[in-house]
This record gives C-alpha cells, structure tokens and sequence, in this order.
C-alpha cells in the first residue's frame, strides 16, 4: 500500500487520542489501540511518543528534511534512534502527535503497525549495499517485505508483534538468527531462514527451517511465518503469544510444521519477488579521510560516517545541521543501525570531513558507544531509567581513564524486554529491584559474555543483581584490574571469566 493511502485510518488514531487526553479512555485501553499506529503515551499519561518506521533503518534526505521541520515546527526535544532502526520522537502532545502521524504519510513514512500485535519495521543490516564486507546487498529484500506486510495488517489478526530481519554478512547485526523471522544472507547470494527467536523473558534462538532460498521466493517464507503464528500463536496469554513459544509448542516438529505452512503458501498464490540492487552512481572526487568513524565503502573513494550519539539520543539541532550539510551531497542517505547509532553513506572524503565535524560529539569509545533503551523515565512499562544510568557511567569512564576497549560496550535494558538487547551484550544490565537490609532498591541484573555474531550466538550468563548505586563501583574496580594487566576486556575475559565473576561477587550478591 502507498502511505497516503493510509489516511483515513488516522481519522479514529486522532479520535481515540483526544479521547484520552479528555480522560475519557484509560492508560491500558489507549496502549492497546495507540500502539497499532505506532504512538504510546508515556509514563505518566501526558505526554506522547511516535515511532517512524523506515524499513532497513533507511533515512532519505527527503524524509531527514520531514523530521527536522517537524522538530523545529513543534519545538520537540526528545528523539531516540532504536535498536529497531526506527526513530521516535517523544514528549508530544495530542495536537503534535495527530497531526505528524498524519503528516509523515506525504513523505512515505508510516507509523501504521509500529506497535501493537503487528509486523514491525522490517530491519537491514544498516550497510546494506555499500559494505565491503558484505555477501549482497539485503535492503531490496527487506523493502519488498516491509511493503508486503503492510498489505497484511488490516487481513490479519496476529496474537502479538512480528519481527523481521535480513543480514548481509556474519556480523548478524539484525540478530536475523533469532528474530521472529530472519533471513540470512550466504555467500552463494541465497538466504537461510531462521524463525521464532527473539530476546527478552524466555529467550530462544531461531529454529532453521530452510536453507539456501533464492531471494525471489522469500514472500512465500514470510506468508509461511504469519500462517503458523495464526495457527499455533498464544491468542489467550499475551505473556506467551510471541513467536518463540511456538518453539515449546511444537516442539520437534517445528519444522514440519513450518513446511506445512510453506507449501500452504506456494499453492495459494504467486508472489515471486524482483528486486534490484542499491545503484550507486556517484564517483570519488579524490579527496579521502582516515578518520576512524569513516567507513570506506565498496565503492571506491566513498565513506559512510559513522555517528553514534550518547544513548542514541541526538540534539534535534545536530539532526538540522546534518540536514543542512547533506541535502547538497549527491545520493547521501542515514542509515540508522540497531545499536542506535547512524551512519550517512556515499560520501567522498571531503563531504565525510564535513559530516565528522558537524557529528564530533559522537562516541569516543567503545563504552560511551553502549546501548540503552529509553527507559522507565518516558517507558510506561520499564523498571529502571536506562539512559541516566548510561549517562551516569559515561561521565564516570571520562574520570576514569581507561584506555578504549578496556571496559567494552554494555547493553542496558530498563526491564525485561530487552529493549537494549542486553542479553547479547559482553556486558548487559537488566532494570530490576533488590532489597537491602528488608528495603528495595533499584537495581540491574548483570549477564556476561553475550555475543550476536552469526555461528558464534549465545545469550549473556546471569551473574547476579547489583544496585544502581554500586555498579559504577563495580566497572570502575573492573576496568582497573584489566587495565593494569594491559589488557582490553575481550582477551582479558577469554582468560579470566572466573576472576570476573570474582569481581562481581561483593556487588552481586553471589
């Protein structure tokens, strides 16, 4: 479907959420229709938010223009770039959150099934199309997936969200081996497809259900996917109506089970797709950059800028200086990753020296570059505020000193759905509480030695809860202990994940 021709659905979203602001419709009966177009009220039921979904994270200039008027236009001073490579834009009122949902429709951007028991955002691997180290180019994939499932939202019910991914490389940035629906680029230009994975409580791996499809056929793998969740999903108990339960259901005959569904769909109708591949016409100008953050790409003599604000959280201001910059650069594009970080692609050296300057507050180091969702300060439904902790740690590590990698990026989820993907972090904290002396406090479960690269996958082993106060504490006598070894924390936890461990006992209540 065309964005506009969404339009109308948006006449009861605004309906509704006058409603709520009126006080006429509670906090959970607006959460379960909101969330269908992509908004959610935050905590404390007057302010809003609104997810912009963009498939493969992909952000034209066009639509970077959109976002920036409408941060400007509305005076609004919150966005965060999410682990789903959406955008969201946060502390809107019922005026502003109406009228951008609305708005966003004439540049193509749908928030339609950003919430709710829908298919999300279709993600790529961010690079898509211009990574050296790629097998193909996904992102046409991806689109085409991201457009058929927007057909389906008003012919299927599904028991709850849907999540699916493509990756182009090994790198699984997408997590496309333990998503609800995952395609895995090979090297062959073919897919494996992996299903009912995902984070959060009761995590899974995905089952591998087909190897080695063509591209052209993937539709039928998808069609397959929403034909088995409709069969063996949890439609009684939202807590375990995601795909990965199907796992428990079905046990060893998942597989089966899936092929049913496959041949259901291949007899039903034709849905063959093609796809053509990112075309990049523009040339190297000769000028080029050492800069680390700049990514050489497979085309010769072009960058992409890698730029990762603190939390994921840019200034709306730096979002108009970007804009500015790159709205004369020939086919520059955003591409947002889902470690809530952007890269601005197809650059030459000279305009990737501009887009450094103008991202300078971007993560130093792999510690500033972790990952918090956005936490119980704007979540309704999370424990702890994620981004103050980041923040907390981030101006501590400064104090600290330690060289880049000792202490490694960490993941921090505000509760337990992993909205920070702290289960696949070498280190993840997980909002939580802990009494003290008879008395809660709050508090992050620590996990360690997570790891999402494909052939390597495994969720992070529970350590022990330690309390907001005392993990500062902790990373500090951590980093200290690698630090004088002249180490960085890979090496170092490779030979020493029991003195971790020792480490973290006095905090971690083990």
């Amino acid at each position: 479907m065309q964005a506009m021709e969404w339009k109308k659905d948006y006449e009861e979203f605004e309906k509704v959420t006058r409603q709520f602001y009126a006080g006429e419709v509670t906090v959970p009966q607006y959460k379960g229709f909101s969330g269908g177009f992509g908004s959610y009220a935050q905590r404390g039921g007057t302010k809003s938010m609104l997810r912009l979904r963009l498939p493969g994270g992909r952000l034209s200039v066009d639509k970077l223009g959109f976002v920036v008027r409408s941060l400007e236009q509305y005076k609004i001073d919150k966005v965060h770039l999410t682990t789903c490579q959406t955008i969201q834009l946060h502390n809107l009122d019922a005026d502003t959150v109406c009228d951008l949902a609305v708005a966003a429709l004439e540049y193509g951007i749908v928030t339609r099934g950003g919430g709710g028991d829908f298919p999300r955002n279709v993600m790529a691997s961010p690079l898509s199309g211009v990574e050296k180290e790629e097998y193909f180019d996904v992102l046409p994939y991806a689109e085409a997936v991201g457009e058929y499932l927007m057909g389906l939202i008003k012919t299927v019910k599904l028991p709850r969200k849907l999540k699916v991914c493509f990756s182009n490389s090994q790198a699984n940035h997408t997590h496309a081996t333990f998503r609800d629906l995952g395609f895995a680029a090979r090297k062959d230009g073919r897919f494996d497809v992996y299903c009912s994975g995902g984070l959060g409580n009761n995590p899974k791996m995905g089952v591998l259900v087909a190897e080695a499809v063509p591209g052209s056929q993937i539709l039928y793998y998808v069609k397959a996917m929403v034909k088995l969740f409709v069969a063996y999903g949890n439609y009684e108990n939202r807590a375990k109506a995601r795909t990965r339960y199907m796992q428990d259901v079905l046990g060893d005959k998942y597989v089966e089970a899936y092929q049913e569904k496959l041949a259901e769909a291949m007899r039903e109708e034709k849905l063959e797709v093609k796809t053509e591949p990112l075309v990049v016409t523009k040339k190297s100008d000769g000028t080029q950059t050492d800069d680390k953050r700049a990514v050489p790409q497979k085309q010769e003599g072009l960058y992409a800028v890698e730029y990762h604000p603190i939390g994921g959280c840019p200034a709306p201001g730096k979002l108009k200086e970007l804009y500015e910059a790159m709205k004369d650069m020939d086919q520059a594009e955003i591409r947002i990753a889902p470690d809530e970080k952007l890269y601005v692609i197809n650059l030459t050296g000279a305009e990737a020296q501009k887009i450094l300057e103008i991202t300078k507050d971007s993560a130093k180091t792999a510690f500033e570059a972790s990952v918090a969702c956005i936490g119980a300060s704007i979540c309704q439904v999370g424990l702890r505020d994620s981004q103050k902790l980041l923040a907390e740690l981030v101006a501590a590590s400064k104090e600290w000193g330690y060289e880049d990698g000792v202490l490694p990026r960490i993941y921090i989820s505000g509760c337990p759905s992993s909205c920070g993907t702290h289960q696949i972090g070498r280190i993840g904290l997980r909002g939580a509480v802990k009494k003290v002396d008879g008395k809660p406090e709050p508090a992050f479960v620590l996990t360690v030695n997570g790891n999402d690269r494909e052939g390597g996958e495994r969720f992070g082993e529970q350590i022990g809860t330690l309390t907001e106060a005392e993990i500062p504490l902790f990373l500090k006598e951590l980093g200290k202990e690698i630090s004088d070894a002249g180490m960085k924390f890979d090496p170092w936890y490779e030979k020493h994940a029991d003195r971790f461990k020792e480490i973290a006992a006095p905090y971690a209540g083990v």
